[in-house]
């Protein structure tokens, strides 16, 4: 990790990592509990991990590049630094949620990946919570529940599409 003289991390790696680990967190566990309510799939829930861990992370890396350029206010190795954590963060997060589909049967290994994801969050909305100097409770709480709304809703739209379409 690039670190400034002072031992603070660089705000251009903090913008990747916390889009990238928070993105890769939530959108994965989305897309995989709802292609499990859905399909109860394991080809189909490792190809949609797979392809979120490549297209989504190209996307959301991109998108992170253009927001950077659009500010104005970085340079071009900042932009870069932004972009590449982005990517990198969101790429290999995305993919850590494949190890429970392989090692366990698919109804456990979605559990556990929630869980663990849901962990993870909680843990990194905490660190940067107390980094601000702020209260980390409500920090924590309000993402780990936008990230439970969205595993809700995918598993409704999930079940709901199995329901009505097949």
């Amino acid at each position: 990790m690039h670190f400034k003289k002072d031992n603070v991390m660089k705000n251009s790696i903090k913008t990747g990592l916390g889009f990238g680990i928070t993105s890769g967190i939530i959108t994965t566990l989305g897309l995989m509990v709802g292609l499990n309510s859905g399909t109860h799939s394991m080809l189909a829930t490792i190809g949609g991990v797979l392809t979120i861990a490549i297209a989504d992370a190209f996307s959301d890396s991109l998108g992170i590049r253009i927001a950077k350029e659009y500010e104005n206010k970085t340079n071009k190795k900042e932009v870069w630094e932004a972009t590449l954590t982005t990517f990198f963060s969101k790429f290999f997060m995305a993919l850590f949620f494949v190890i429970p589909i392989i090692f366990f049967e698919l109804n456990t290994a979605i559990k556990l990946s929630v869980f663990l994801g849901i962990s993870i969050l909680a843990i990194f909305s905490y660190i940067i919570a107390k980094e601000k100097k702020a209260n980390p409770w409500p920090v924590v709480l309000e993402h780990v529940g936008i990230a439970g709304f969205v595993v809700i809703i995918s598993q409704v739209v999930g079940t709901l599409i199995r329901n009505n379409f097949v």
